[in-house]
């Protein structure tokens, strides 16, 4: 139960935002910034020759992410040019990128990342036109700053190890800049259908009982955020609240049975403290008016082997009892 508390203040916090971070998997991205060029060995026609210069690069990438912290990335980059000490002209390389991406998310919009794999650079040189071609390995580190679901901008540092091999010689390459990045890809949330058992057909209620209220949210995978659907399905347990000051709510939060039962059972808490604390922080809503429970992946209503049956489990139940006008 203090676990729930703590969580609570930052869900009512974070209910501000009611556009979810959905999953989309695919993403572009153009990215522009500095260079400098640094530790070089090599030779021009027997004479040693040396440079540290700055120039600006850029390039375009392409992405996917196959979970929310494993991704592969491709794409080309122009490092700019460099001049040499030795006469006029100077070392132009440029290339195709191909790393691994590994994502730690901080916020609901903010990741950090590092990211390494293999350059495969062509190195244009204009003093002598000995060009050269070949592979470096190259390691970066960056943030990721989400503005909505499909954009985001970076801030990046990347590293390229010895970039050319013969002569004129080999450099290291340091690259400094912004980026930003398109996403898409999300599958549709898939709506919660909840089949009802066939029942009696009950007999006539008096005018002054009130039926109880269940409300089913979906949930995107790896997320607690509300989303604008959940909001409009969330006005009818609103408006009850705010008519009936003595009603009681519980919120029960649910998961898929993807990662472990400890995670999935934090996370489940934190979708149903997301929703009360919407409700709270919206509405005025005492929060000993409303109980709290995460059940992680204990109770699906349907199959976690398939991706249908998965984001109907992923999901929060807003459920109150019956009531009487006299019971107010």
């Amino acid at each position: 139960m203090i676990r729930i508390i703590k969580i609570v203040p930052l869900a009512i916090f974070l209910s501000g935002s009611v556009i979810a971070a959905t999953e989309n998997p695919w993403y572009f991205g153009a990215r522009v910034g500095g260079t400098h060029f640094n530790n070089f060995d090599g030779a021009i026609d027997g004479q040693k020759s040396d440079y540290g210069q700055d120039d600006w690069g850029g390039g375009v990438f392409l992405g996917y992410q196959f979970s929310p912290m494993v991704g592969l990335e491709g794409g080309y980059t122009y490092l700019g040019e460099a001049d040499y000490d030795l006469g006029s002209g100077g070392f132009e390389a440029y290339g195709l990128d191909l790393v691994a991406k590994l994502t730690w998310p901080v916020t609901d919009v903010v990741d950090l990342y590092a990211k390494a794999g293999g350059f495969f650079f062509n190195v244009d040189n204009t003093v002598n036109g000995k060009d050269d071609s070949g592979t470096s390995g190259t390691a970066g580190v960056g943030a990721e700053f989400y503005m909505n679901p499909n954009v985001s901008t970076r801030l990046e540092y990347q590293y390229y190890n010895q970039v050319g091999r013969s002569e004129p010689g080999k450099t290291d390459i340091h690259f400094y800049g912004l980026s930003l990045v398109y996403h898409w890809g999300a599958p549709a949330a898939a709506a919660v259908v909840e089949e009802a058992e066939p029942l009696p057909e009950p007999a006539p209620l008096p005018p002054s009982t009130i039926q109880p209220l269940r409300v089913a949210l979906p949930f995107n995978f790896n997320s607690s955020q509300l989303t604008q659907d959940d909001i409009a399905r969330l006005q009818p347990i609103a408006d009850r609240l705010v008519a009936y000051p003595d009603s009681k709510l519980q919120v029960i939060g649910h998961t898929d049975a993807s990662g472990s039962p400890a995670y999935n059972q934090k996370l489940s808490e934190e979708r149903a403290a997301a929703v009360a604390g919407y409700l709270a922080g919206y509405f005025s809503i005492g929060m000993d008016r409303i109980e709290i429970k995460g059940f992680g992946e204990r109770d699906p209503i349907a199959s976690n082997n398939t991706e249908e049956g998965r984001a109907q489990n992923r999901r929060v139940e807003a459920y109150m009892p019956g009531m009487t006008a006299d019971s107010q």
